[in-house]
């Protein structure tokens, strides 16, 4: 037979290879990142990966830059790093407690830590109670490690704060329920902080509260008004004191002193100009021969720049951006509006902290004291950076596609090492149910002339209606009416759209990750399984 003949026999039989699904680890860097991120369990395994390297790093930093001043000052090289190696280890501990507390023992232990925090507050100003260094008062010492309250209100206020909003926010939530008592609590929490005196907590506590506060869905008029407030007060609390005046004024170039007010940060750049793109080595610094002071807190990523060069200080700003994206996602798939909330203000507090840290480092802002979370020395800020870390892995097992894999027993092996238990199925409080029963009594929630597709979304004019945040978990879906007649529509959400699908009934709790718009399971399904009175892609 020829060749020719046996084309088509040879053919014939073949069949066609089956197309590659978009997202696979063939596509490249972009399948290879759409594969890890389709995992049901990709956002608890980032987190715990970035808290274990975040961890590492920040010990071996911190040995690095503090030898020198820990062997002039107490005659070892490893005083310092012990004592940054103790409270790693209570963070882990926090940590994994963190990783498996319910969310309703969360809720039930915000309102008291809020308490505690602030008479520690209160104690550690009180003189033979407090430590004072260096004029100020900010720590206890307890067996012999000081504790920083100021660090520990910060956690308290994150939870605490999402706790109080996440029963609240709705569709036209007054003015005064958004507020109070947020607003009072905070404004006694930063008074008795500056008592201390503590400029950059300060502005950390209004941090906190200016995100609970934009994603609980605070008209944009409002929250203007309080962004406003709060820069023009910590400009006069800078130029109140001398020292905040004269780093202000340094940075502006009104002084130029390189003996005085600007010689911390000019030694910072020394630093980071003497590292170059790859650094001078591990362990090979030079500032922190008492060149550079505090090289380990809070100017350790100039010694992180001189010893591992740009590329070190790159990768140190990779980590935290992927941070922030990996816990805004966590917020943005959330089904709970307490999860919701507390995970994002502890992901924007920890990338501002690192932001601003960074900033007034590499001489971009003027200096303000605020540590880079798990790597300048402070042993208080780093198990409260852990037990925030905590929290975030704990919401990420909460996620609508971790709650049907690990219901269907695949909790892989780290799950199966830590034995973590089960997430449990979200349910709305009774305050929340309450609240909706009155709101609809009230006439609150009753439809518009022209329907919309949610009435969960925050108060017009704050654009973080668009992503999710601010409502009542529970929506009100309506068909659109058009010409006298009822179009429904199918297909996927817009990925603008404000609204959610589906939410857990609140009489079973029942949840089907299928039809709600932040799972993956949904956006495979719904050409399969076309639910009825979802908006389509387009106006139609």
């Amino acid at each position: 037979m020829s060749l020719t003949a046996d084309a088509p026999e040879a053919t014939a039989g073949t069949t066609k290879p089956t197309p590659r699904r978009a997202g696979s680890w063939w596509d490249g860097p972009r399948g290879i990142i759409d594969a890890v991120l389709r995992r049901p369990l990709a956002s608890f395994h980032l987190i715990i990966t970035l808290t274990v390297l975040l961890t590492v790093f920040g010990l071996i930093m911190v040995l690095s830059a503090s030898s020198v001043e820990g062997y002039s000052k107490n005659g070892s090289a490893y005083g310092l790093f012990t004592t940054q190696v103790v409270f790693a280890v209570l963070g882990t501990i926090l940590f994994y407690v963190a990783l498996r507390m319910p969310v309703r023992y969360m809720r039930k232990l915000a309102a008291p830590a809020i308490i505690i925090t602030t008479l520690m507050l209160v104690a550690v100003l009180i003189p033979g109670v407090g430590t004072l260094s260096g004029g100020a008062r900010r720590w206890f010492v307890v067996a012999g490690l000081s504790v920083q309250p100021s660090e520990l209100v910060k956690l308290a206020l994150c939870v605490w704060g999402a706790h109080l909003l996440s029963s609240r926010i709705r569709d036209r939530a007054s003015l005064r329920e958004l507020l109070v008592p947020l607003i009072p609590v905070a404004i006694l929490v930063c008074a008795l902080i500056m008592l201390e005196p503590n400029l950059s907590t300060t502005i950390t506590i209004a941090i906190i509260v200016g995100t609970l506060l934009w994603f609980a869905g605070l008209s944009l008029k409002v929250f203007g008004v309080f962004v406003i407030s709060g820069i023009s007060l910590a400009v006069l609390l800078a130029m109140v004191e001398g020292y905040r005046s004269e780093r202000v004024q340094s940075f502006l170039g009104n002084i130029n002193d390189p003996q005085g007010a600007g010689y911390q940060a000019r030694q910072a750049q020394f630093a980071l100009a003497n590292g170059g793109t790859w650094g001078v080595g591990l362990g090979q610094s030079r500032a922190k021969w008492n060149y550079l002071p505090n090289a380990h807190n809070d100017f350790i990523f100039a010694i992180i720049g001189e010893e591992l060069g740009l590329i070190g200080g790159l990768l140190v700003v990779a980590l935290f951006v992927l941070l922030a994206f990996v816990g805004l996602r966590i917020a943005l798939r959330a089904v709970d509006p307490f999860l919701r909330l507390m995970t994002a203000t502890i992901t924007i507090l920890i990338s501002a902290q690192a932001l601003i840290n960074i900033g007034y480092v590499i001489g971009l802002l003027p200096v303000t004291g605020i540590q880079l979370p798990l790597l300048s020395a402070g042993g208080t800020s780093t198990f409260t950076v852990l037990v925030m870390l905590g929290l975030l892995a704990n919401a990420a097992r909460h996620e609508p596609e971790a709650v049907a894999a690990l219901a269907a027993g695949d909790d892989g092996r780290l799950g199966r090492f830590l034995r973590l238990p089960q997430p449990e199925t979200y349910a709305p409080t009774r305050v929340q149910a309450w609240r909706a029963r009155r709101d609809v009594g009230d006439g609150r929630s009753a439809p518009r002339k022209r329907p919309v597709a949610d009435s969960s979304r925050a108060p017009r004019g704050n654009p973080a209606s668009y992503f999710g945040f601010g409502g009542h978990p529970e929506p009100v879906r309506q068909p659109q009416q058009r010409s006298g007649r009822v179009r429904e529509r199918t297909g996927p959400p817009h990925p603008r759209a404000r609204y959610r699908t589906t939410p857990p009934d609140f009489a079973t709790g029942e949840y089907d990750p299928r039809h709600d718009w932040r799972s993956d399971a949904r956006r495979e399904t719904h050409r399969a399984e076309p639910r009825r009175g979802a908006p389509s892609r387009s106006r139609r």
